[in-house]
């Protein structure tokens, strides 16, 4: 199935590792992060943010960024 370019496009990181009950949930206008370890959550939440920021910087968006790009810049901000 084909999207349109006026589809609205979101990014959704799932945390997998955690083990202390909590539910974490951090939603923004164009992802969300769900679930992981506190350390998990906040590292992916920071990627995130500044890959966003980076698209911003780039004058770019979900919807206009290619995939190649996207993935280059979240893993450029994945922090060590």
């Amino acid at each position: 199935m084909e999207q349109s370019d006026k589809t609205p496009k979101h990014l959704l990181g799932v945390g997998l590792d955690n083990q202390d009950g909590h539910k974490r949930i951090t939603r923004a206008e164009e992802f969300s992060i769900v679930g992981g370890s506190q350390e998990t959550h906040e590292k992916m939440t920071e990627t995130l943010v500044k890959t966003f920021e980076d698209l911003g910087t780039r004058g770019k968006n979900l919807q206009t960024v290619e995939r190649k790009e996207l993935a280059d810049l979240i893993n450029k901000n994945c922090p060590s």
